[in-house]
């Protein structure tokens, strides 16, 4: 067996916490991590709050320049659809109210009373497949010819679309982040390694093991990893506290639905457990393979 071979690791590898760049690696590491993660679950809750609210929702528009004849098709295509199995509920929206939308873009002096806008009919569907929707839509337009029924889905598919590709880039960049952190690991122990070679060679002859000496270098890596992934850690959350507190501002049912959950900061806060764990792993796998290659 070796001596005791307490002060090995302040001659093998630097001292003190941030003495070098290993620390602050892995705090940027941490911080771009905890952000990507958070992203993706937040990405994830909005992308399911808006399939949620889209499903099985359509919306007949009844095109008629008459107006009186514009509202007996209403009356009558709402009668309809409310007396269809298929068809959970049935909301019309008047005159006025589609005025009050179309104002925005129109603006009030172009919206006069003689302007022909379509009545608008919202409805929820039990069965939101190809075959009901094609059923309902031969139902108005029997009862209304020039009417048109639109799937919320069809319009607000690649939104849902870009949501899911924003979600896999966030997971790609938690990821990414975890082999930049493995690799930076894996360089500065291989530095230390050599620029300590001859200090290794002695502890070899006095009786160390290849597990003792890897066991210094996974102590040193261990108070980086803790100390830069706190740091990171710490400075992601008050940024994710930041932006919530932004985004609480913003009046959008979309973008409030991607609030996180106790179970969402949960697993965000085992990323710094992760990774410490993958550093400590990295740095105990390059060292063990180095020195084997050594003897």
């Amino acid at each position: 067996m070796m001596p005791a071979i307490d002060g090995a690791p302040r001659r093998v590898l630097p001292e003190g916490r941030f003495a070098g760049p290993m620390p602050w690696v892995i705090a940027i590491m941490m911080f771009l991590a905890v952000l990507a993660a958070a992203a993706a679950l937040a990405i994830s809750h909005a992308a399911g709050a808006m399939q949620g609210a889209i499903a099985g929702r359509i919306t007949v528009q009844v095109v008629e320049a008459n107006p009186d004849v514009r509202a007996r098709q209403r009356i009558a295509v709402a009668g309809e659809l409310r007396r269809q199995s298929t068809v959970a509920e049935v909301t019309e929206i008047g005159d006025a109210e589609v005025r009050d939308l179309l104002t925005p873009w129109l603006g009030s002096d172009r919206l006069d009373a003689e302007l022909p806008v379509p009545a608008l009919i919202d409805a929820t569907l039990t069965d939101s497949s190809p075959a009901a929707v094609a059923d309902i839509e031969r139902t108005v337009k029997a009862l209304a010819p020039g009417a048109r029924v639109d799937r919320h889905a069809d319009w607000l598919g690649p939104l849902g679309g870009l949501l899911d590709s924003l979600r896999w880039l966030a997971v790609l960049l938690v990821v990414l982040t975890a082999a930049a952190t493995a690799a930076a690991v894996i360089l500065g122990a291989r530095a230390a390694l050599d620029q300590h070679r001859a200090t290794i060679d002695v502890m070899h002859l006095m009786g160390a093991t290849d597990r003792q000496i890897s066991r210094l270098f996974e102590r040193r890596v261990a108070q980086d990893a803790i100390s830069g992934a706190a740091l990171g850690f710490v400075v992601a959350i008050l940024a994710l506290i930041l932006i919530g507190w932004r985004i609480s501002a913003v009046e959008s049912a979309l973008v409030g639905s991607g609030t996180l959950g106790w179970l969402d900061w949960l697993l965000i806060a085992v990323l710094p457990v992760a990774g410490v764990a993958l550093a400590i792993g990295a740095a105990r796998l390059t060292v063990l393979r180095s020195l084997a290659r050594i003897l």
